[in-house]
């Protein structure tokens, strides 16, 4: 690493959103070659303040320099032609093209009009094998595994001549050999002088390649630290905070009884290995983890939505879901994590919407007077507000909008376990605190819950039991009642059970 020059000060950066802040005041400052990590739990302000720096958002208070001069990016593009490269989580690649074109999108090698292809494939070819790809060049995208496009996404960055190269968890797609790789890709880019931003939730890859981290928590910068001189767990400290325990742990007394449903193993090869979880009636088991740590996997393979191997017990007879349809009629019921996309028709009505799954036909067929009866009750019970049961439900605010997914179920009935995915995102405080009573009153009918939150507050206020999923693994079990909320943050953010 170099001296003490900035390559990027980031300074006074804020950030709103409608109903939250996800930046305030938060400061940022990069050193030509250097491995900069930027850390913190969900939600902390990583993605968003990285993509300030891109051009893709932009802060309303708050100053940018770029090798001492005033940068403030109006697009991704300007962010690109500066010298800012960005490597997501979710890849910004074009499956329907090959990789040599993704990787020179844009900046083809050229005789007039045409482009120069071999020339274009040699580039590619040295890209790759930077990054230590040995797939053809003329792949397309869309027909290379997970772990193949993530290189892919890499090797493209490095034909950009950029000078910050930012990497959002580059390891979670990647095996050893392939992070190995890319971690010396990592130390060529920086001997050269240009700096490496790493987001990652991995401590020991945090330690083994970065030279300085920042740490950021509920939106604001947290500390600067020498990874030279800091341990993980002072790091880990910094991200959870003194001040974590937002919320007191259920009062609920903890249901007892037979489990309702019991998972002896749910297995997708490479990114899911869970066993031995039980859900008893009238508990709310929550699901705590990291991003990408498993809990919409688990969710999703336990209503049928993706090809798992599934060995389970539901009411003491062998679960067998085939798909979401057999999941339903076993009485299984999912709240997925993008309601607009997932949960809802957003150009039907609020009773349309809410009535679909009483009687399981199209919502276009089903009569406007019967739904408005059929779906009346719940949105009652659940207390949505809307200008009528006419009303489209994509008009409704986030708040009604989840609880109009939930009201599906309810009108519905039958439910036996309730998965709920994310179900407070982007929920203010009074709907978040509706959404939740309603879930403990379906419990207190009996219903067995599993809710996945990254919300851990959430969890130790609303849930019997939290289990800590960690790389695809249920790590650790905690009864929130006699687990103070920073261990098992701490177990989310490391693995580690002591």
């Amino acid at each position: 690493m170099t001296g003490t020059e900035e390559r990027l000060r980031m300074t006074g950066i804020v950030k709103r959103f409608p109903g939250t802040v996800a930046l305030d005041g938060v400061e940022l400052s990069v050193r030509p070659g250097e491995v900069h990590c930027l850390l913190g739990e969900n939600g902390a302000g990583k993605s968003t303040l990285m993509k300030i720096l891109a051009g893709s958002y932009q802060p309303e208070e708050g100053t940018i320099l770029l090798d001492g001069q005033p940068f403030r990016p109006a697009t991704p593009h300007a962010g690109q032609a500066a010298g800012i490269a960005v490597i997501y989580q979710e890849l910004d690649l074009l499956p329907d093209l090959t990789v040599a074109q993704n990787l020179l999108l844009g900046r083809a090698p050229r005789l007039g009009p045409f482009v120069r292809r071999g020339q274009r494939a040699r580039l590619a070819r040295e890209a790759l094998d930077r990054v230590g790809a040995s797939f053809p060049v003329t792949t397309r995208v869309g027909e290379l595994p997970i772990a193949a496009q993530q290189l892919t996404a890499i090797a493209k960055a490095l034909t950009a001549d950029a000078r910050v190269i930012v990497m959002d968890e580059p390891s979670a797609t990647l095996g050893e050999s392939e992070l190995l790789a890319v971690f010396e890709v990592i130390r060529s880019l920086t001997a050269e002088g240009r700096s490496v931003i790493f987001i990652s939730h991995r401590m020991d890859e945090v330690m083994e390649i970065g030279d300085r981290a920042t740490v950021l928590r509920d939106g604001r910068t947290a500390g600067v630290y020498d990874l030279a001189s800091t341990g993980p767990d002072e790091i880990v400290a910094a991200m959870i905070g003194e001040a974590s325990e937002l919320v007191g742990a259920t009062d609920r007394p903890a249901p007892g009884g037979e489990p309702l449903l019991r998972v002896e193993r749910v297995h997708v090869p490479g990114l899911l290995d869970v066993r031995d979880l039980e859900v008893r009636p009238g508990e709310v088991v929550g699901l705590a983890g990291l991003g990408g740590a498993g809990r919409t996997t688990l969710l999703r393979a336990l209503f049928g939505d993706l090809k798992a191997q599934v060995t389970a017990r539901l009411d003491g007879r062998p679960l067998k879901v085939a798909g979401p349809a057999a999941a339903v009629r076993a009485g299984l019921a999912l709240v997925p994590e993008s309601r607009k996309e997932q949960g809802l028709m957003l150009g039907l009505s609020v009773s349309r919407n809410a009535a679909i799954g009483a009687l399981g036909r199209p919502p276009w067929l089903l009569p406007g007077r019967l739904g408005r009866r059929l779906a009346r009750p719940a949105l009652a019970d659940l207390g949505v507000k809307t200008a009528g049961l006419d009303q489209l439900v994509g008009q409704l605010s986030g708040g009604n909008q989840q609880k109009i997914v939930l009201a599906k179920w309810i009108t519905r009935g039958g439910i036996k376990v309730l998965l709920l995915d994310e179900p407070t995102r982007g929920l203010d405080v009074g709907a978040k605190a509706d959404l939740y009573r309603q879930v403990r009153h379906l419990a207190d009918q009996g219903v067995a819950v599993l809710l996945a939150s990254s919300e851990l507050n959430e969890l130790t206020a609303n849930a019997d039991h939290i289990q800590v999923l960690y790389e695809g693994r249920n790590v650790a079990r905690f009864d929130p009642r006699t687990s103070p909320e920073s261990v098992i943050a701490h177990t989310v953010i490391t693995g580690a059970t002591a």
